[in-house]
């Protein structure tokens, strides 16, 4: 264990960005206990206040508590983030391996796959969004739909490699099921490419609902994301550009802690980086 995190953690950038989600998800996970204020309580009398000692981020245009707004938006973003990447790792490792190990199958799903990663992976969002209703779970159903095709074609092309490997065909030989083979011989050498992608997922899903919510097509308005957040109140950023300065910082240092980590698990993953070493 101890090598494999000194492998992970060999340049201090990937090591601060550990930290950085550490932090963030702490935050998240213990949002009533590091801001007990009620993230929707207004007071109009409060709004627009800038940083100061009762009011550690500011208030925005109904006086709501920016800090609590930020903290509380850390548990809802990091959610769908997180259920995004799960449902996309689960569907896309599925298709991708049907894909890549049964060749009858392979083209009449490749061009599926290729279809959906034709468009650009916001405008599908929306598409997506505008037909199944704006709220979160649909949301959160639309973006697995858009990122399981990246998981799929990953999965897809590392299977056509592992399938013809000596010991998935010595499985063949002694007489062991496909399903048998899939689990035990060819899943367990794909987990590397598939935790990278999880890890891209998961960054590129804080920046997709962000995006659809500043669009105004994402999760309603009473649910605290950074996106919402962002979105409701981007027409006062010229008075008071705290309120749109925090819960923007939170998405940037999140998505580029998560890309930069993936970036680290990627290399250490790496059999020539390893090599190398």
């Amino acid at each position: 264990m101890k090598a494999v995190l000194t492998r992970l953690f060999r340049r201090r950038i990937v090591l601060l960005s550990a930290i950085v989600l550490v932090l963030i998800t702490v935050l998240a996970l213990g949002a009533s206990v590091f801001a007990s204020a009620d993230p929707n309580d207004t007071a109009v009398l409060d709004r627009l206040k800038a940083p100061s000692a009762e009011h550690l981020l500011g208030t925005d245009e109904l006086g709501r508590d920016l800090y609590a707004r930020v903290v509380h938006g850390a548990r809802y973003s990091l959610s769908i983030a997180a259920m995004t990447a799960v449902g996309s790792i689960v569907f896309g490792t599925f298709v991708g391996l049907v894909a890549g190990f049964f060749r009858r199958l392979d083209a009449p799903l490749m061009r599926v796959v290729d279809a959906m990663m034709s468009f650009p992976d916001i405008l599908l969002a929306i598409a997506l969004v505008a037909i199944l209703g704006a709220s979160l779970t649909n949301v959160v159903l639309a973006l697995v739909l858009v990122y399981t095709p990246r998981v799929a074609r990953v999965v897809r092309a590392s299977t056509l490699v592992v399938r013809e490997l000596l010991f998935v065909e010595a499985a063949r030989a002694i007489g062991a099921r496909t399903p048998h083979i899939l689990w035990h011989h060819v899943l367990p050498n794909l987990l590397s490419p598939i935790l990278v992608q999880g890890s891209f997922i998961f960054a590129y899903a804080i920046l997709a609902e962000a995006g659809l919510s500043f669009l105004g097509v994402g999760v309603p308005p009473e649910i605290p994301t950074w996106g919402t957040m962002v979105a409701g109140s981007q027409q006062y950023a010229e008075r008071a550009f705290w309120v749109v300065l925090f819960p923007g910082l939170a998405i940037i240092l999140t998505a580029l802690s998560l890309q930069l980590l993936g970036d680290g698990v990627r290399d250490m993953l790496d059999p020539k980086l390893k090599k190398a070493a």
